[in-house]
């Protein structure tokens, strides 16, 4: 991916961490979602978007840590099943 560095291998050495790049059409939309899951799970998250030449919306990256839920009734949740797709 041109647009984003090499995930660090420290980030995702157990289970129960995920890297999560996000690609959305605007600042807000992109960092209302990386604010819905700091609202659930223990998250790094990154405090702007990017835009790239050419492509269209602006990207992200964020760091969870799903074995440390946070808020009041996180514990009480199991995390949902999360659908990716891989482009290649």
């Amino acid at each position: 991916m041109p647009y984003m560095n090499p995930i660090n291998e420290a980030h995702v050495s157990e289970p129960g961490l995920v890297v999560v790049d996000v690609a959305a059409a605007d600042d807000a939309t992109a960092l209302a979602f990386q604010q819905l899951l700091a609202d659930r799970w223990a998250t790094a998250t990154a405090e702007h978007t990017t835009r790239d030449a050419g492509e269209p919306g602006v990207r992200l990256r964020c760091y969870l840590d799903l074995r440390q839920p946070v808020g009041s009734d996180a514990s009480a949740h199991v995390p949902p099943q999360v659908f990716t797709e891989v482009q290649r």
